[in-house]
């Protein structure tokens, strides 16, 4: 007989419970640390790859670069930009023959509002990888979620059957704008959310299931699943374990070493917080008591009563299973458990509209640019890093 889930909770670690509702993603640019988690995917940008290429085990990826450089460019100018483009290409090979799954490549942030480089620089990590071997359905090419951004990500879905990861996704605008453009995946950044909350507003700290970032995942979620939406949301930059618990369920969450390390220490029970059978179950529930109801009083003038009799309703394997609830239909009451209407309406977003709402959501806009100018800054040191070399 197999073991109960209770029993297997307490056996398993608080991350291989999460890999059980959640594709996990390893936030980071070292190896070892994908080795010791074994992640499905992984995730790099700027930051981590110039965090790893400090590392004395990774300097034959350097000298392959400078050397590839070298060969591939005529002036210094361009002898950078190719060792640049090979540096991100060998770092994400690396990753491929660890994960099972696939990696996420980021196309310069200095290109986030140019819609036809950032397309041409994306077409071209494609190429590279499959000279070396990997398909384009092992990867994503991040870009920033600027129009632009977006809007070369639905070129590349659409006319080149290249997959995107948007990322510095801050604001539901984004979010919305990504489904419509039809592109595979989203990163919206929780814990940057949080700072922001945190140094512009009187309150410094926050439960899980209040924290600002995770209230801004759990809406995205529910609304791509509402409104069946094929983009996948994956959770990031996560300030605490806690935020993790509460978005466990979500289609994906890429996250870093160190929480990686604490929910792999721990065998704290993992809750499931987000499902899309919960956010189907939401609305046909609120339908189907609708429906009763106005049954029951079509019924009254013939002396005739609609019953539901008295039951706790068991539904999807037991993922809405939190605190039992009354709810009054047809003059009975019925158990269920507790679930959540989402008061969700479809919104479209044009340009105007999008532009207009990241101008109205400060937070959203103080994030993205202050995101895009962080990847930049850490861009141009790994540049003067591969330059000092190229000499």
């Amino acid at each position: 007989m197999s073991d109960s889930p209770s029993k297997k909770s307490k056996m398993a670690s608080s991350l291989d419970q999460l890999k059980e509702v959640t594709v996990v993603v390893a936030d980071t640019g070292d190896f070892e640390a994908m080795k010791k988690y074994k992640p499905t995917d992984a995730t790099t940008n700027p930051s981590l790859i110039l965090q790893a290429a400090g590392m004395a085990q990774y300097a034959k990826l350097i000298t392959d670069a400078v050397q590839y450089g070298k060969k591939k460019g005529q002036s210094s100018s361009e002898q950078l930009s190719q060792a640049m483009d090979r540096l991100f290409v060998l770092f994400g090979c690396e990753i491929l023959k660890i994960v099972p799954g696939r990696v996420s490549i980021e196309v310069d942030a200095r290109l986030s509002f140019d819609k036809e480089a950032s397309i041409t620089k994306a077409r071209k990590f494609v190429s590279m990888f499959a000279a070396e071997g990997y398909d384009k359905e092992r990867l994503l090419i991040k870009l920033a979620s600027t129009w632009e951004g977006i809007q070369a990500a639905k070129e590349l879905e659409e006319e080149h059957g290249i997959h995107c990861n948007l990322t510095l996704l801050f604001g539901f605008a984004q979010a919305v704008a990504c489904a419509e453009a039809g592109v595979t995946l989203i990163s919206p950044f929780v814990g940057r959310i949080l700072d922001w909350y945190v140094a512009n507003s009187d309150q410094k700290t926050y439960e899980p299931e209040d924290d600002p970032g995770v209230k801004s995942v759990t809406k995205i979620y529910n609304y791509y699943k509402k409104f069946g939406y094929k983009t996948v949301v994956m959770g990031a930059s996560f300030r605490n374990s806690g935020e993790i618990q509460a978005l466990a369920g979500c289609d994906l969450l890429t996250i870093g070493p160190k929480f990686l390390a604490e929910l792999q220490n721990t065998t704290e029970p993992v809750v499931q917080h987000l499902s899309e059978s919960s956010v189907i179950f939401a609305e046909s529930l609120e339908v189907l008591v609708m429906a009763l109801e106005a049954l029951h009083e079509e019924a009254k003038p013939l002396g005739l009563e609609v019953s539901w009799l008295k039951t706790r309703v068991q539904v999807f394997g037991g993922l809405l299973d939190e605190t039992v609830q009354s709810v009054h239909v047809c003059s009975e009451d019925i158990e269920i458990l507790e679930t959540k209407k989402h008061d969700l309406e479809k919104v479209e977003m044009a340009e105007a509209n999008f532009r207009w709402e990241m101008n109205e959501d400060q937070m959203a806009t103080d994030k993205l640019s202050e995101g895009i100018r962080k990847f930049a800054v850490d861009a141009v040191k790994l540049e003067k890093m591969l330059l000092e070399k190229l000499k």
